[in-house]
């Protein structure tokens, strides 16, 4: 007996030839995407990249000059298509809590969302509750939107987007300034979703850690599609490994590895190389070769990660682009090296209330001159105020700090001239050219006109801005205007840089080049880096970390070490590939294992056996029926240190609330 041919998916999304265009610039060329009933489909890619043309456009917020975009069938190419399809449809739009109302409560935004879309009062109860309760805002109900955190407000902006169950969500960038807990929360929600609701949803994102948890994907890049298909499809474009070790001198290293090799990153004391040898053998061969008489050590061999290839592709675009450089390396000479002894910063139990309200409570920490530090937390929990008081921007309530060899409590003027700062929205004159943003910083800071001479030829070296130095600001790149902020922050030779979440949004090559200049400044002049970031793939670069909750620190060391400590505590992570992934998590969870997660099409559990549990997850699986291609352990990621300790966190402090 013959098995019935399987019908095609239903496609839900379907644009052809898409174009848009802003004045002279396209920002959308010729695209074409489909998008099938029940998947999570990623559109990737940096800022500037048309990710978010195209999906306003689906959604039927935004008109397009040539092409197509059907949405359930339905061809929206006007305002009245556009409304037949918009029931349908749930969008949220980039930017934090922007479909929101600020004087409404949590509960008030829901409401408001839930009788616009005309949902049944039983039902909003119902829908209400379970939303509430998965992404922890039950608490929060009666809470002003305006008062929310960064997380919070987006996690309350997707409740208000999913209540009235679309069939299709277009989330765009929905996790850019959220942090990993919140983000964990965010893909739960979409995975729960999609697997009991079959709902479809196209999501986009600037990062590469997020783009495995799709389906499928697009990799855009100036409006145009490098590639597309499975993570493991695109994956697969580029073949190699990654190899990591650790070499010394670790600058003379990454500098002869360069002549051999594209991709070479410093991550804290290990090197990072993506080559094209597929065998491990060869592969190892080939960077001890390149490496010449530089020691080899502690090396490690891996599959190579999505972000390797989608640069490996951005690169070979760039090399293809008549007129434009893949970029080089700048190595400029140091210009005023630090003393690389000493500390940088020391904080002695610092406090800091508000009213009532504790932000930060008895944290200590130190930092060396060359060290580069990162301090990690949630939305909340005390970072930019453990900042602000080591600048002197905000006085403590108790205990002691000294920054640069000076007193925060007394010094405030002497602190500001021996630190560089450099803001998330990067503090630049858009309407000034490139060399009249760094000369305006020398005059800020008082530099003699040979001096800022001087700091301005470094800088422009230093940062790879030879060719742009008379560009308006404004219409640089996001990397290129990002490396002439860190220049400005740098004009007067500071000894402690602090860095507020400096590359959100910018593409993995700017990213990386990013991080090589601040492994240079740390290693080369000796100046400490005090950085925060949400995203944790970038935290591997820094020598120690501290990890701050409800003000306190609660965990510090190197990353290696936090990661040894957490899989003491929880087990090791352990990946299942299986042919009904959504199916799979809930027989998964039912039998034991908590914290798994959908990842894609792939689940991840924390297992203190991973011999004896893969025998049982099979063994459960294959009884309900589902096929399990494979079980393998993977190694913790500083993502997975990061929510095990802060769900920890949370979960004891409920326990006391309810004692």
């Amino acid at each position: 007996m013959t098995r019935p041919a399987a019908s095609p998916p239903e496609v839900v999304v379907r644009v052809s030839g898409f174009v848009k265009r802003y004045k002279q610039h396209r920002a959308v060329d010729r695209l074409d995407l489909t998008v099938q009933r029940g998947e999570i489909y990623g559109l990737i890619g940096p800022d500037g990249a048309g990710k978010s043309s195209v999906m306003k456009a689906i959604a039927g917020v935004l008109r397009y000059e040539e092409g197509s975009a059907e949405v359930f069938g339905t061809l929206v190419d006007s305002e009245r298509a556009a409304e037949r399809v918009k029931p349908r449809i749930g969008f949220l739009p980039q930017g934090l809590g922007l479909n929101l109302y600020p004087e409404l409560s949590v509960e008030e935004n829901i409401d408001f969302f839930a009788r616009l879309r005309l949902v049944p009062e039983p039902e909003l109860r119902k829908r209400k509750s379970r939303l509430l309760a998965i992404t922890r805002l039950d608490r929060f109900r009666g809470r002003l939107m305006k008062q929310l955190s960064g997380g919070m407000k987006q996690k309350l902006g997707l409740i208000c987007t999913l209540i009235h169950e679309p069939e299709l969500a277009i989330l765009d960038e929905p996790t850019t300034g959220v942090d990993p807990v919140s983000r964990r929360d965010f893909w739960a929600i979409l995975a729960e979703w999609q697997a009991d609701k079959g709902m479809t949803a196209l999501v986009s994102t600037a990062y590469m850690d997020e783009a495995a948890r799709f389906h499928r994907l697009s990799f855009l890049s100036h409006g145009r599609v490098l590639a597309s298909g499975t993570p493991a499809a695109v994956q697969s474009l580029v073949p190699g490994l990654v190899v990591t070790f650790e070499s010394s001198p670790q600058l003379e290293a990454v500098a002869r590895l360069k002549h051999r090799y594209a991709q070479v990153e410093s991550l804290g004391p290990l090197l990072h190389v993506f080559t094209p040898e597929r065998e491990p053998e060869a592969a190892v061969a080939g960077i001890r070769h390149a490496l010449e008489n530089l020691p080899l050590e502690h090396v490690r061999t891996d599959e190579p990660e999505l972000e390797d290839v989608v640069v490996a592709l951005l690169l070979k675009e760039r090399e293809e682009q008549p007129g434009v450089s893949a970029g080089s390396d700048h190595s400029a000479r140091p210009a005023g090296r630090q003393q690389l002894d000493g500390l940088a910063v020391e904080a002695k139990e610092l406090i800091r209330d508000f009213g009532s309200f504790r932000a930060v409570d008895r944290v200590s920490f130190d930092m060396k001159q060359g060290e580069i530090f990162g301090l990690l937390g949630a939305n909340g929990a005390g970072k930019t105020t453990v900042i602000k008081m080591l600048t002197g921007i905000v006085p403590p309530t108790a205990g002691e700090g000294r920054v640069a060899g000076a007193d925060m409590r007394t010094a405030g003027g002497a602190i500001k001239e021996r630190i560089g700062y450099m803001s998330q929205a990067f503090s630049l004159y858009l309407d000034l050219t490139v060399i009249e943003n760094i000369r305006l910083f020398a005059g800020i800071y008082g530099l003699a006109r040979r001096e800022a001479q001087q700091r301005m030829e470094w800088i422009v070296e230093m940062a790879g801005l030879t060719g742009y130095e008379n560009d308006r600001t404004g219409r640089l790149p996001m990397g290129v205007r990002q490396r002439l902020a860190l220049g400005c922050a740098l004009v007067h030779s500071p000894r402690v840089l602090f860095l507020d979440e400096p590359t959100s949004g910018v593409d993995p090559i700017g990213r990386r080049r990013f991080w090589e200049l601040l492994s240079r400044l740390a290693r080369e002049e000796g100046v400490a880096i005090l950085i925060t970031t949400h995203y944790l793939s970038e935290a591997e670069h820094c020598d120690r970390l501290a990890l701050m909750y409800a003000g306190r620190i609660v965990a510090e060391g190197t990353p290696a070490h936090l990661k040894r400590q957490v899989e003491r505590d929880i087990g090791q992570l352990m990946e299942i590939v299986a042919d009904k992934p959504g199916l799979a998590l809930g027989h998964v969870v039912a039998a034991g294992f908590a914290g798994a997660a959908l990842f894609g099409t792939k689940i991840h559990v924390l297992s203190r056996d991973p011999g004896r549990d893969e025998g049982r997850l099979r063994d459960v699986l294959a009884r309900s029926g589902i096929a399990v291609e494979a079980v393998r352990t993977r190694m913790l990621s500083l993502e997975d240190v990061f929510v095990s300790r802060v769900m920890a966190l949370e979960q004891a402090a409920q326990k006391e609330v309810s004692a």
